[in-house]
């Protein structure tokens, strides 16, 4: 008998499942964007906080990312073990704690240290909910899924940005104690939404437990238990598995090798791309969008928040566009024209906000609105569940951890440095922004394997073929296209027969 409570069959499995794991960016989201309207103002927040400076501004915002490396390094030790399902509610439970500790803070130093709870289960949570929807959900749909994330991780922070902006007009500490407290809405909503679904397939057969891993499969296909394409994708999985692990017990070591895994060059895309993502300027606009607006345009507080707010709310409508677009277009398509479009926003921002005056200041302001726009399209969305694409079933607990540590890394070091910046530099920033994003075209062009359309069991295929180009340009919706390659296409091929053969021995032994 399964183990959760739901009745969900098929479809709204499916559907439960990713709104669950959708939960989970939406409190990402939140977090990311809840102190912009608070801190850096006149304001009771700042007067309450003896009006922290820059530096400590930074500080403020950007050790809540500490505590996000660091529930991402916990779940990289303890993330397989528990469980997809465990981890949720753990990350949620401790947001819970965290925002109660934010609610009640007196001082810097416990505003730091609920800033730096929330982190710990926000890491743990942005290391799990990938990996949980990426294992649960059909490949001819699965980066529209996946990309309901980034979708919603915008909502959050829209949220976010009104709410403080809705805060605003009182002068009580209500002021920030209420957007800071509110998140754990969304934590308890997380917890509750997760008791009643199933633990992965994928999860299960690793920890030998196959009834309840074909009973989630039949579950999640709705099909019969006994059904062919049920005992076929347990099969796929187990076949993956075993050839994983002939190697023995899991070690460290195992991440920097390059032989036929590539595990190496897997672990490569999966820190780069987390960094090119904190380095398009992003959060750079999502944590100090108001302050910008207010030192760089020359706009009022309020002005600002509103501006930001509406900022936040196209980011949003980017955020949505490819949920339509990454099963047909694919993930590199999408991340280097994303990239283009940011370099040329930028480099407008970077024209217009040289001319000194207060028009062009409005033309810049527009030019950080079609940055939203474009970003949403790429590099928010992909980012996130790439790595547990990437992934073998053995490494992707651990990857996607690795790939969570390193992105609030980065993300602390562009929170941190930002203030730093504007103040020593003022717009002349933007130009960093804007060669960086620059150089990630050809960088994504030549690195990165597409994986639009393809089974979790077959994209380890790609890294087949060895070099650290292999299986980038034979990739094209799990169509293998380079000519010339007739030797490794064999090796493909032969891999491929050898599962159809075990697959067609086992139905048979069942019959």
């Amino acid at each position: 008998m399964p183990l959760w409570k739901h009745n969900l069959r098929g479809k709204p499995l499916i559907y439960a499942v990713t709104a669950a794991s959708c939960q989970a960016f939406l409190l990402l989201g939140y977090d990311q964007g809840v102190m912009a309207g608070i801190i850096g103002a006149d304001n009771r927040f700042g007067r309450d906080f003896n009006n922290p400076d820059p530096e400590m501004q930074g500080n403020i915002t950007a050790l809540y990312d500490i505590g996000c490396v660091l529930g991402s390094i916990l779940c990289y030790f303890i993330g397989e073990r528990f469980g997809r399902r465990t981890m949720l509610i753990m990350g949620g439970s401790i947001m819970i704690v965290g925002a109660a500790i934010l609610a009640g803070s007196t001082t810097i130093a416990q505003l730091i240290v609920g800033r730096i709870v929330t982190g710990i289960g926000n890491g743990m949570n942005s290391s799990t909910a990938p990996v949980y929807l990426t294992e649960c959900a059909p490949a001819s749909y699965r980066g529209a899924l996946l990309t309901l994330q980034g979708t919603v991780t915008i909502l959050g922070v829209v949220i976010a940005y009104w709410l403080d902006y809705g805060t605003s007009f009182t002068e009580s500490s209500l002021q920030w104690r209420f957007p800071l407290a509110f998140q754990a809405v969304f934590a308890v909503l997380l917890v509750l939404q997760i008791i009643g679904l199933p633990e992965t397939p994928r999860w299960l057969v690793q920890h030998d437990r196959y009834e309840e891993a074909r009973a989630v499969t039949a579950a999640l296909e709705d099909k019969d238990l006994d059904d062919v394409s049920v005992n076929s994708t347990i099969l796929d999985i187990r076949i993956g598995l075993e050839e994983e692990q002939k190697g023995g017990p899991f070690s460290v070591k195992e991440l920097f090798t390059w032989g036929e895994t590539q595990n190496l060059r897997r672990l490569l895309i999966v820190i780069s791309i987390q960094l090119f993502q904190q380095f398009s300027g992003s959060n750079m606009i999502n944590y100090y969008a108001p302050v910008i607006f207010a030192d760089s345009m020359k706009l009022s507080r309020k002005t600002s928040l509103i501006i930001g707010g509406a900022a936040q709310c196209t980011y949003l409508v980017g955020s949505a566009i490819p949920v339509f677009l990454m099963d047909r277009f694919g993930r590199r398509t999408l991340l280097m024209t994303c990239s283009t479009g940011l370099c040329f926003c930028f480099v407008m921002v970077t024209i217009l906000l040289s001319l000194g005056t207060t028009g062009p200041a409005y033309g810049a302001t527009a030019f950080i609105f079609l940055f939203q726009l474009v970003m949403g399209i790429g590099w928010l969305p992909v980012p996130w569940f790439y790595p547990s694409e990437v992934s073998t079933t053995r490494m992707r607990t651990k990857m996607q951890a690795i790939a969570s540590a390193w992105n609030w890394m980065f993300v602390f070091v562009v929170v941190k440095i930002t203030p730093i910046a504007f103040a020593s530099i003022s717009w002349h920033t933007f130009i960093i922004f804007a060669i960086l994003n620059a150089a990630f075209i050809p960088l994504v062009y030549c690195f990165y394997p597409e994986t639009q359309g393809i089974t979790l069991e077959d994209i380890p295929l790609l890294f087949h073929k060895g070099g650290i180009t292999g299986g980038v340009w034979s990739s094209k919706g799990g169509r293998t296209v380079i000519p010339g390659q007739h030797a490794q296409e064999s090796h493909v091929d032969e891999k491929m027969q050898a599962k159809q053969e075990e697959r067609t021995v086992e139905e048979e032994v069942k019959s």
